[in-house]
């Protein structure tokens, strides 16, 4: 944990630095009267701008992947939109006085030289990390059956980190089926190696049971949080390294767990629906040219209708109409319930609106009526959600709030095209209207705005 709050610190410093010495440099290479001296106080904008931008998009967390791609663009992302804050703060918002406002290449010029240099030491950083933690494991602690399908997990989600099987009694050690090379290991054994430095441990797993542990066990797990490897219960380790709920925790009394409140607080939810007003205005008359460029060319490819209206369920289990561009030909939308990958039913202007997510822009009028939020869970057709509700246990949760045109699992999971798509993106749902928060709706947003411009999703 001191390694994670040290990353963060040490990170969001260099970020400061960085910061006043690249603008500084600008501002002196322009020739700005300011330049005679060290700015310092006129930049406490720009760097709480990008400070917070890097923030949401988990720029300062350890297990971040700062080497990827994706992280790559999310970065490039968020620093254009901490200078566009700044700049419409800095001219729109602060009248005069300011001495910032003396040239806006500064601004530009200083937050373009700050992209490739931040990325560049938190590369440096995380491959130093890399290289620190070396093996570090994660530990789980379970009995055979939760073994088996922890270790399924994580084949799901793609998590490579290497995992020590362990149970409680020697008599339970035993191979997972069709794999011999990979024995369960009783914790004394692998608790001797941790106190030994054979084996470097990152947390510890422990699968929730109602048969409580040996005291034994119980104190040697306190001895080592005291030591620095902390312990996370299984569903804790689903919020927290994979950021959603698992499903096997749901029952029917699960929703009045401490941590549904604020997600239908009144006054959260006017603030939500004023911010919906406002963006949702703003957004259809900048999305009007777009709009009116993609029904010419859905008319112009088979003269069909431009609008494509579908009955979803909305919160609290109100149908509605959704409106969107139709991206399908008129007389092939029946059939399958998914679409699939080359599905011959999407036209060809239609492939590219889903690409770009155009297809969705018209949504924002739903969301000016009220029966859609800008952020929520994914608006499911009702004949889909009649299947779900019969199919899987506590589905009805995610109509605790409005549904949304992007979201924490939109984000997160690709398009859903089966049940077991639909179970892990429910996951995801349950995060969100747990955790739900307007720092993590500015997150989607930042991630919505990456996968538009990679095409990514469907």
């Amino acid at each position: 944990m001191n390694t994670t709050r040290n990353t963060a610190y040490g990170l969001c410093a260099l970020d400061v630095v960085a910061s006043i010495v690249v603008f500084n440099v600008v501002a002196r290479l322009r020739g700005l009267d300011l330049a005679d001296h060290l700015i310092v106080g006129p930049l406490f904008l720009p760097i709480a701008a990008i400070v917070f931008a890097i923030y949401l998009i988990e720029g300062y967390k350890d297990r971040t992947d700062m080497l990827s791609v994706d992280y790559t663009s999310q970065h490039t992302i968020a620093l254009i939109g901490a200078m566009l804050t700044t700049m419409i703060v800095t001219y729109v918002v602060i009248r005069d006085g300011y001495e910032m406002q003396s040239s806006r290449s500064v601004i530009a010029l200083s937050f373009v030289a700050l992209i490739p240099l931040t990325i560049g030491y938190r590369r440096l950083v995380y491959q130093s990390l890399l290289q620190a933690k070396g093996e570090r494991s994660l530990v789980f602690l379970g009995d055979h059956a939760s073994c088996a399908a922890f270790r399924e997990e994580c084949g799901k989600m793609g998590y490579n980190q290497r995992v020590i099987f362990s149970v409680v009694s020697e008599e339970s050690a035993a191979p997972f089926a069709g794999d011999e090379s990979h024995r369960l290991r009783p914790f004394f054994e692998v608790l001797d190696d941790v106190q030994h430095g054979r084996v470097a441990v990152e947390a510890i797993i422990l699968r929730e049971s109602a048969r409580e542990l040996a005291p034994a066990i119980s104190r040697q797990l306190v001895q080592l949080y005291f030591s620095g490897i902390p312990t996370y219960t299984l569903e804790l380790f689903h919020q927290v390294y994979w950021q959603k709920i698992p499903l096997y925790r749901l029952n029917q009394t699960w929703l009045f767990q401490e941590g549904f409140q604020i997600a239908r607080e009144p006054v959260f939810e006017r603030l939500k629906r004023i911010s919906d007003i406002v963006l949702s205005t703003l957004g259809l008359i900048l999305a009007a040219p777009l709009i009116a460029a993609a029904a010419v060319a859905i008319w112009l490819e088979d003269r069909g209708p431009i609008f494509f209206f579908q009955n979803r369920i909305g919160k609290n289990h109100q149908p509605f109409r959704i409106v969107k561009l139709r991206s399908m030909r008129v007389r092939e939308t029946a059939g399958d319930l998914y679409t699939k990958p080359g599905d011959a039913r999407i036209t060809f202007v239609g492939k590219i609106l889903r690409a770009t997510r155009i297809d969705e822009f018209p949504q924002m009028w739903n969301v000016f009526r009220g029966e859609m939020s800008l952020i929520g869970p994914r608006a499911e057709w009702d004949r889909l959600v009649e299947n779900y509700e019969r199919d899987i246990a506590c589905y009805h949760f995610r109509h605790l709030v409005k549904p949304g045109i992007t979201g924490w699992a939109q984000v997160n999971y690709p398009y859903g095209a089966n049940l077991e798509d639909t179970i892990r993106k429910l996951e995801y749902d349950l995060y969100y209207i747990r955790h739900f928060s307007f720092l993590l709706d500015a997150t989607i947003v930042l991630k919505t705005i990456h996968i538009m411009l990679f095409g990514k999703g469907r």
